[in-house]
């Protein structure tokens, strides 16, 4: 996460690994999103990634609506799942109900392969 704007003290919050990887145009960017849920919570209107009011403000002051990530995909991964008939191997950071979700080539059947950390 790039930063946080915490509702009840109204406090902005700003990861400084984000500085140290991205530089000073990506701290800029968190600051005016999270400045984007601040004026708008306070407005008293949608303030959410998901609500149109914060994606069109966002949008209108030219903030991100995420940040880049500082880990990629494989390093936060956290469990490895492979399929029981084609094989196809799946890199997850959640775990996965294996009783709901299927392969997605062939519909196969998933289990977990290993826990990477």
């Amino acid at each position: 996460t790039g930063g946080r704007y915490l509702l009840k003290s109204h406090d902005i919050e700003i990861n400084p690994k984000q500085y140290e990887h991205y530089g000073e145009d990506a701290v800029v960017k968190i600051i005016l999103h999270e400045l984007c849920h601040y004026h708008l919570h306070i407005a008293g209107k949608g303030y959410q990634h998901k609500d149109q009011d914060f994606k069109r403000l966002s949008q209108q002051v030219g903030a991100h609506r995420f940040c880049n990530s500082i880990e990629s995909y494989q390093q936060r991964a956290n469990y490895e799942y492979y399929c029981t008939k084609c094989h196809a191997k799946y890199i997850r950071i959640r775990k996965v109900d294996t009783n709901r979700m299927r392969c997605g080539y062939c519909n196969g059947k998933l289990r977990m392969k290993r826990q990477l950390k």
